[in-house]
């Protein structure tokens, strides 16, 4: 019986020594390894991607260790925080695509600026109306897309499918209204380094 009370107490103390070890927490930022449906595998590899992306994120500029911050699951890459201007934005989202293993890039970074409302009001309805065009229209596939408008120019970030879906959904935003620029960051299915399964 007392062996047995032992046995039982040693291996709660290991299971729960186990649970939390490579995370901040269920409640923390992290996601603790006893609830991530994640493999190990995959977890490391999503470890070592994010590791990678800081580094270049980093070297590109020192400023980004604060100001950006990015998250990868199952080679999804998540990328949130503020920056400068739309420029600085479409790099970011460029050297994410360029990470080794990426499957994904969702950028979710804003830029600073004082607010202007009209500026602001006329840059979301230009985003709305290129957002229903590309719904609206079979040939593409709309949720591949990512549109920010700043003062008028038009940022796509995203995935075609071929090189004339890319073309099309160029073409459409450059039929907004009051468009001054379009600045396409589009990747092709083709040229994706997508990890084999």
């Amino acid at each position: 019986m007392k062996n047995r009370f032992i046995i039982i107490f040693l291996m709660g103390v290991i299971l729960t020594g186990c649970a939390g070890v490579a995370s901040k927490g269920i409640f923390g930022t992290g996601v603790s390894i006893a609830f991530d449906p994640r493999s190990v595998g995959t977890q490391v590899d999503d470890s070592i991607m994010q590791k990678n992306l800081l580094a270049r994120i980093v070297l590109m500029d020192k400023k980004y260790l604060l100001s950006v911050k990015s998250k990868v699951l199952d080679g999804r890459i998540f990328l949130t925080g503020k920056v400068d201007n739309p420029e600085e934005k479409l790099k970011l989202t460029k050297l994410a695509w360029e990470t080794d293993g990426v499957r994904s890039v969702r950028n979710d970074i804003k830029i600073k600026e004082e607010f202007n409302f009209q500026k602001s009001a006329k840059d979301i309805l230009m985003t709305s109306q290129l957002k229903s065009l590309l719904i609206f229209n079979k040939n593409i596939k709309a949720t591949n897309y990512q549109i920010d408008t700043y003062k008028k120019k038009i940022y796509i970030y995203g995935i075609s499918l071929t090189s004339d879906e890319k073309n099309l959904v160029i073409n459409k935003a450059k039929e907004i209204k009051d468009v001054e620029d379009v600045i396409a960051s589009i990747i092709l299915v083709d040229d994706l380094r997508i990890q084999k399964d």
